[in-house]
């Protein structure tokens, strides 16, 4: 079985793990009925509802399922327990995979798997709990998108991209949308983000859309995991766009849509309204994403956008003219190139699209004229033979020097080879191309102090130097050959 396949058997089972151990601690708790829990009924689900956890039946618990891990019916049991937990919970409604009685699924590795599974231990209080399978489920995925190659990329993007964009966006309060989530890295992100400045999660509301109904409910059991209530919508975000209220617009845009796709549909939508600066070709959907996203966007909102590098420079189809027509409405405010080798799923290098519907918002200073470059490409660190991965150092030199050129008094300068805040007259004499590269210039090597004269004087002597020693050597060599009857 494929890595496509098994990754749904795998992460199933270990969110069926998760939920058991979390029901088994509180209910060991209310059997003892001890302080708070004095009197409590250990079978009462709405014990657990008050503690934000999932009531587990009986034939669903895992020591259940392991003690019957070898039995020839182990698969159907998984099913019927998963079938029970989503019967049970209503927010895990769909989302459960239930496809152990596979007759191509091997029951004895099954069970082999159900054993290697139950080693892992969720018994940590409250939100440490959370954190580890978080950490356990997110490392799966990696490791699924790095097996599945190309297809990987439909569900997955690399974590150190993904807290890049959180960072530099901040958001800590308003909506948070994705319209291809994949499996809700951006969401778990966001909300690590708000935790960790010590804000309160219920300060977002997460809006997102897929058009793959297994990854959706990858997405689903991703948030559920970390009960992260989220407005999760399937459909296609071109055709069939669910989130279409004119009044429902977003503060916070993230999104790695698929690069380059041509099979976006393009043809059907030559009139709509979402293509306010030109109409993308039918051939490539990196404009159409953009000009969606930018749709979206609240009358403050930011957006930040993983593309392919071409899109940055590319004249085809009319994206060149798109491109002028967003710079010059004042949309674009700071573009990143990334480092090669980022994500498991393509060679293609890619990019941070970063955009702003009111660049002259006062909560900071007003760039209206200027856009921000960063050349990363020469960070981060190879994390294997054929990966890169930005390093938090990284991500805060990156994030830092956004919020430096954002913010008021925030005391940026430029950076040779590194960052540039170039102004709208110096992208229009560069043909709007976004290019960090062409804006940033070439790194200056720090000097020593020493005039270049006495350098030259040095070298020159000694080479002159090295020039006598080799001369001298040849001497003695011809000399020893000499003697042993070699002559030239």
């Amino acid at each position: 079985m494929d890595a496509a396949q098994y990754k749904h058997v795998v992460l199933g089972l270990i969110f069926l793990k998760y939920i058991s151990d979390a029901f088994n601690d509180l209910h060991e708790k209310l059997k003892e009925g001890k302080g708070e829990f004095e009197g409590a009924d250990p079978e009462d689900r709405d014990e657990y509802l008050a503690h934000n956890i999932f009531f587990v039946p009986g034939k669903a618990r895992w020591q259940f399922l392991q003690d019957r891990a070898k039995q020839p019916e182990i698969g159907k049991l998984v099913d019927e327990a998963m079938e029970a937990i989503e019967k049970i919970n209503p927010p895990l409604k769909g989302v459960l995979p239930q496809i152990y009685a596979d007759p191509d699924l091997s029951k004895q590795r099954l069970g082999e798997l159900i054993d290697l599974i139950a080693t892992i231990g969720f018994n940590q209080d409250g939100h440490q709990s959370q954190d580890l399978l978080g950490r356990v489920y997110e490392y799966f995925l990696g490791q699924f998108a790095d097996a599945e190659g190309k297809k990987g990329g439909q569900f997955w993007t690399p974590q150190s991209i993904v807290k890049l964009l959180v960072e530099m966006l901040e958001p800590y309060r308003g909506r948070v949308y994705d319209g291809c989530c994949g499996s809700g890295g951006m969401f778990v992100q966001s909300e690590k983000f708000v935790l960790s400045h010590q804000g309160n999660i219920k300060d977002i509301s997460i809006y997102g859309q897929e058009s793959n109904p297994t990854t959706l409910r990858l997405t689903r059991m991703n948030l559920a995991i970390r009960g992260i209530d989220a407005q999760m919508e399937l459909g296609d975000t071109f055709l069939n766009d669910k989130f279409k209220d004119k009044d429902l617009k977003f503060d916070f845009i993230l999104a790695n849509p698929p690069f380059n796709i041509s099979d976006w549909s393009g043809e059907h939508l030559r009139n709509d309204p979402r293509w306010k600066y030109g109409v993308p070709p039918v051939g490539n959907a990196n404009y159409a994403w953009l000009q969606h996203f930018a749709h979206k966007l609240s009358p403050s909102g930011t957006a930040g956008i993983v593309l392919a590098n071409g899109s940055m420079n590319s004249n085809t189809g009319g994206e060149g003219d798109i491109r002028r027509n967003m710079i010059e409405a004042g949309l674009i405010d700071c573009m990143v190139t990334l480092p090669a080798q980022l994500f498991y799923n393509t060679m293609i290098p890619a990019c941070l699209w970063f955009l702003a519907r009111n660049k002259t918002n006062h909560k900071f200073r007003d760039r209206s004229k200027e856009i921000l470059f960063i050349d990363a490409r020469k960070l981060g660190t190879m994390i294997n033979r054929r990966n890169h991965e930005l390093t938090d150092t990284d991500i805060t030199l990156i994030a830092g020097t956004y919020h430096s050129w954002r913010n008021k008094n925030g005391g940026y300068e430029d950076k040779a080879g590194f960052c540039k805040s170039a102004t709208l007259e110096e992208v229009r004499k560069n043909s709007y191309v976004l290019m960090p590269g062409r804006y940033v210039g070439t790194e200056i090597e720090a000097g020593d102090g020493i005039p270049f004269d006495e350098k030259m004087k040095a070298l020159t002597s000694k080479l002159a130097e090295q020039f006598a020693e080799g001369a001298k050597l040849e001497k003695i060599i011809r000399k020893n050959l000499k003697g042993i009857g070699y002559e030239f």
